[in-house]
């Protein structure tokens, strides 16, 4: 006995085929658009100490809940500059505007550029550390042996006073890592 042949198998076979397709693609557009998306979504919620951006300052100091914050400096091994807090620590308010300064120095006998990331620590108080001006994600070029003096402004969010699981913290961390610009690299990488 002869078995009957399945009319249906190729469209069947081509179905598979585009379900497979587009999840593949699908896949691949959700890859390149995860970064941005977290970025975003770090940026809203202060998840992963993520800070936030003020245009302005707070129109209202709480005074009687000091916060210290505390400066830390770090350079990516690659990128052979020295990198310093000038300010290691100050004591504030919430509401409080201050300007703080860390410093780069170029220790290489080249022009080198770098770019930096910052986070904070605890993790929550990301949401109420508002940025006003800041050096992050701008590319620095630094001559060889030249330094640069790069403010930070700030003010820690006077709602830290309210929050429930915030209103403890007593100390942030405010950490800046520097690292060789990527464009820099690509450059440089063309030409050796």
């Amino acid at each position: 006995m002869i078995a009957a042949s399945n009319s249906t198998e190729p469209n069947g076979n081509r179905r598979i085929l585009a379900i497979l397709g587009a999840l593949v693609f699908g896949m691949v557009g959700l890859s390149y658009a995860s970064v941005p998306l977290y970025d975003l979504f770090c940026k809203v919620t202060g998840y992963g100490g993520t800070t936030q951006v003020a245009d302005t300052g707070s129109s209202k100091i709480v005074m009687g809940y000091p916060v210290d914050v505390r400066f830390d400096a770090n350079v990516n091994p690659a990128l052979n500059w020295k990198f310093i807090p000038v300010d290691r620590t100050v004591t504030l308010n919430p509401g409080e505007e201050v300007v703080i300064n860390y410093r780069a120095t170029n220790l290489s006998n080249t022009i080198s550029t770098g770019t930096s990331t910052f986070n904070v620590t605890p993790v929550k108080a990301g949401p109420f550390f508002m940025k006003l001006d800041c050096f992050c994600f701008i590319e620095q070029t630094l001559q060889p042996g030249e330094s640069v003096d790069m403010p930070v402004r700030f003010f820690i969010d006077p709602e830290i006073v309210t929050d429930e699981n915030a209103r403890n913290i007593q100390e942030i961390t405010l950490s800046y890592t520097f690292f060789p610009a990527l464009e820099a690299n690509l450059v440089k990488s063309n030409f050796q």
